[in-house]
């Protein structure tokens, strides 16, 4: 069993868990992207961070920091 918890997560996966947990417009502004911000879509959030990996790497620092939240 692998220990990282990004371990069989699709990124769409975590793009939900956030959608779900802040909503898109705090999402937005936690994570300043503009997929977030602009007409916000999975699909259109999913195309950007496929391709940009900085972006992709902050949103998921943030989904881990939110469920290490949720545990503690």
């Amino acid at each position: 069993m692998s220990k990282d918890p990004l371990h069989g997560k699709t990124l769409e996966m975590i793009i939900n868990h956030l959608v779900e947990h802040y909503g898109w417009e705090k999402l937005g502004k936690l994570v300043r992207i503009n997929c977030f911000n602009d007409n916000p879509s999975v699909n259109s959030s999913l195309k950007f961070l496929r391709k940009t990996e900085w972006a992709r790497r902050k949103v998921e620092e943030l989904y881990l920091k939110t469920i290490t939240k949720d545990t503690n």
